[in-house]
């Protein structure tokens, strides 16, 4: 498929061509890509897909969001902060703030 030529490239030259980066791999096949990332340069997250047949395997919990503003904090990038207190009903907002 020609979709998925076209994210293997992205995701090579992202991890080729920009430092410490998340990667985030949610599901078996998200999982397979992780052999196209430098480890080395980057932090690759994995769990299982947040679909209801398979969340309760690791998904929950995970705390994925709060490990990539870490990382991010700590190699000075920017990160993404979503307010807790928003309703639900309310679209998403976040505030990109950036330490460099």
């Amino acid at each position: 498929k020609g979709w998925e030529t076209f994210t293997d490239h992205a995701i090579e030259a992202l991890s080729r061509n920009r430092e410490n980066l998340v990667f985030i791999l949610w599901g078996s096949y998200a999982k397979s890509k992780s052999s196209l990332i430098d480890h080395s340069r980057h932090l690759v997250l994995t769990s299982p897909h947040p679909s209801p047949l398979s969340a309760h395997r690791g998904f929950f919990g995970n705390h994925h969001f709060s490990l990539a503003n870490d990382y991010q904090r700590e190699a000075a990038y920017c990160m993404v902060i979503t307010p807790r207190s928003q309703p639900p009903s309310m679209p998403s907002q976040s505030n990109t703030t950036c330490l460099n």
